[in-house]
């Protein structure tokens, strides 16, 4: 990190002191808008599906039919309607 710091350091006209050229890449880092949403890799979320979904195929009544086994399983991965607002890792409907 400090070679990252000195290289930067060097570019500036007047170079300015360690300490004064970390409090500007600090002050430069707080402006910076970040996203509230975690940057998550796709492979990751298949995978988080994948197990999700064989977790849930497990608790599920096998003898319940069909439609009512994938109601049951889609109100499991995408939660009570009430919660749904508060979820950061869901995108927002449109028109709320």
């Amino acid at each position: 990190m400090l070679d990252a710091i000195e290289k930067w350091r060097s570019k500036q006209k007047p170079i300015p002191n360690v300490s004064d050229a970390i409090r500007h890449l600090l002050e430069l880092g707080l402006k910076v808008k970040t996203t509230t949403r975690p940057v998550s890799k796709p492979g990751r979320r298949l995978r988080a599906q994948e197990l999700a979904t064989k977790a849930i195929e497990k608790i599920i009544d096998p003898s319940a039919p069909p439609e009512e086994r994938t109601q049951r399983r889609r109100r499991l991965t995408k939660g009570p309607p009430e919660f749904r607002e508060a979820r950061v890792d869901q995108p927002k409907a449109k028109g709320k």
